[in-house]
């Protein structure tokens, strides 16, 4: 029986959904614990350490509930905190930004690439730097012809505008991503997103999915949007297969694979604040039942 392995995901508050969701779509044999901070909400204007202790509490919190592979779904401590958490856990950890940017690359057909987030992600200039980096490594466009601009020197890709956007993470918080409220917000937020005359705009924060409909109907389908989930569930497959191979010939990892096989959970959820309220946003964000969330406090 293949190991069922169980992955930790922790957000802000109930934003990491949306990588959750992708997740467990097309990675049939994994399990998921999730975190939600939800008492600590919102992240974008906390200090990196913060973050860091934030981050500390809630992965020591998740390898203790039997995560083997920790994915970072917040994309202000990805920026800001993931790095060090790598230094300090023995285990792999996955963040948003590095696989965002390199979705972007590939996936921009005049190089003119923005970012909306919290105002913290958009001051570390993360994602410029992921961009940069990206490019550097080889990541170049699927678009044949900015590839060969930019092969040729003749065409520039790079992140042009970052927006901060910190009133949006609340309102998905609070139900509201389908308001006249949001619609309001984020045609305030995006007007210079549009003046920037971009072709692809990330979004640099796992709660914004759920604002989707409403950013496309103000940019257009001439805007290409790129939600970094997707680019993380290809890394996280991936990494499930290196882990795999090194395992394949161990007893103990085919063992407990099967022992595994006989519980018949897939998801778990926990959360530092009101549970009740992370359960009624997350049903109607999701379209789908969380039925049981548990509360538990942390750094006390």
């Amino acid at each position: 029986m293949k190991k069922q392995r169980v992955i930790g995901i922790f957000d802000s508050g109930v934003g990491g959904l949306t990588v959750m969701k992708e997740i467990l779509e097309q990675l049939l044999d994994v399990r998921i614990v999730y975190f939600g901070d939800t008492a600590r909400v919102p992240y974008g204007n906390r200090s990196r350490e913060e973050l860091i202790r934030f981050g500390e509490e809630i992965v020591t919190f998740l390898i203790g509930q039997g995560a083997e592979v920790i994915v970072v779904a917040c994309n202000t401590s990805s920026a800001m905190a993931l790095p060090v958490l790598r230094e300090r856990f023995d285990i792999p950890m996955i963040g948003m930004v590095e696989p965002g940017a390199r979705l972007a690359v590939e996936k921009t057909i005049a190089g003119r690439i923005a970012l909306i987030a919290t105002e913290t992600t958009v001051r570390s200039k993360a994602y410029s730097s992921g961009v940069s980096r990206a490019l550097a490594k080889g990541v170049l466009p699927n678009f044949s012809v900015i590839r060969e601009a930019w092969q040729q020197g003749e065409q520039a890709i790079a992140l042009v505008k970052a927006q901060g956007c910190p009133l949006f993470v609340p309102l998905i918080e609070a139900g509201l991503a389908n308001s006249a409220e949001a619609r309001g917000i984020a045609k305030t937020y995006l007007a210079p997103i549009q003046a920037a005359g971009v072709d692809t705009l990330i979004l640099g924060c796992t709660h914004y999915p759920f604002l989707e409909p409403v950013i496309r109907e103000i940019l257009g389908e001439d805007v290409l949007i790129v939600d970094p989930a997707l680019a993380v569930v290809k890394e996280l497959e991936i990494l499930l297969q290196e882990m795999d191979e090194r395992e394949r010939s161990g007893p103990i990892g085919l063992a407990f694979g099967a022992v595994l096989g006989t519980n018949h959970w897939r998801t778990r959820y926990f959360v530092s604040g009101d549970p009740g309220l992370f359960r009624q946003v997350g049903n109607t964000l999701l379209q789908e039942p969380i039925d049981l969330v548990e509360q538990v406090i942390l750094g006390e």
